[in-house]
């Protein structure tokens, strides 16, 4: 299994933005089209694009559909999506317009049954786990679920997902480093890939969870999306780091 980059375009209002620990108010905007970031971000190694629909997690109803359309049409590449895919319907538009693999974050903790039922139909589904410590948030990462992930991971070994991503929360947008123990902890803690986001500022991150291990597992990725977008790190750079000899 391959370590793999996953460059993120967080959108809200169409407009390519980052949000500083999952804070709406703390809205960084930037300057650029979000179908052009992901074409550079394919020209410059990518084998994966990211996308989160930052309108549609607080309101639950896909909002930035065309652009994530217009982005799938734009690259070769898979494109993986979540923000808001709470319900079939809302999963059925984003399948429609190419995308590869949904992330289901508040629908899988609130009505998990709607994982198996997409997995079910030969839909590629990823479960999103946004985590505070060990807490899960939902809702746009504004409610707190008052679960451990550690008590929900064992629910979704036979669902169909394909990965979890997990987010931990108190570190996005950080740049300070990612939560290395709490990944060790979930390897631990599931069959499934795991992918990592939340606290790259440097390539020596990146490569430092290439090289996690734990039982003889590795993660399957890890997200990256500030650092990227501040030039902190470069896109090639950064997937070079995912590669360990």
């Amino acid at each position: 299994m391959s370590f793999e980059l996953y460059p993120a375009i967080d959108i809200r209002d169409g407009q390519c933005v980052r949000l500083v620990q999952g804070d709406y108010d703390r809205e960084i905007r930037y300057q650029t089209d979000p179908v052009e970031v992901a074409r550079s971000f394919q020209e410059a190694g990518a084998r994966w694009i990211h996308v989160v629909d930052l309108d549609a997690a607080r309101s639950g109803n896909p909002t930035n559909l065309e652009i994530v359309g217009a982005i799938v049409e734009e690259v070769d590449i898979p494109v993986q999506t979540g923000g808001g895919v709470r319900s079939l319907e809302a999963a059925t538009y984003l399948y429609e317009v190419g995308v590869s693999r949904c992330v289901l974050g508040t629908a899988a903790i609130e009505n998990p049954a709607l994982v198996q039922e997409l997995a079910g139909m030969g839909y590629r589904v990823a479960v999103g786990l946004d985590v505070r410590g060990d807490q899960i948030a939902t809702r746009g990462w504004r409610r707190d679920s008052g679960q451990s992930i550690f008590d929900l991971l064992p629910s979704f070994e036979s669902s169909g997902a394909e990965a979890v991503v997990v987010t931990q929360i108190n570190r996005d947008g950080m740049g300070t480093g990612p939560d290395v123990e709490g990944l060790r902890a979930v390897l631990s803690s599931t069959s499934l890939d795991v992918v990592a986001s939340g606290g790259v500022g440097s390539v020596v991150h990146i490569r430092q969870l290439a090289k996690l291990e734990i039982n003889g597992r590795r993660l399957a990725g890890i997200i990256v999306g500030k650092a990227l977008h501040d030039g902190v790190i470069e896109v090639s750079a950064a997937v070079a780091a995912t590669v360990t000899s």
